[in-house]
């Protein structure tokens, strides 16, 4: 499903930019429930809220769907 993979995608890109799910959060301004839900799969995320993660992760929306 197409939302695990996103969900484990940004986890990790986060894990490997070494930051947390609660400092990630913090600084893209999202809440780190939310970000722990989309993480697991759990929410169809919005393509806002997708560039926010991406932009926040330093990468491109292509770059963040690469491989999906």
């Amino acid at each position: 499903m197409i939302t695990v993979e996103l969900g484990k995608r940004i986890r990790d890109l986060r894990n490997s930019i070494g930051l947390s799910q609660e400092k990630f959060a913090l600084q893209i301004g999202m809440d780190r429930t939310y970000l722990a839900s989309v993480e697991a799969g759990k929410r169809n995320i919005s393509i806002c809220n997708i560039k926010k993660i991406a932009n926040g992760l330093g990468v491109s929306l292509s770059e963040l769907f690469e491989g999906l």
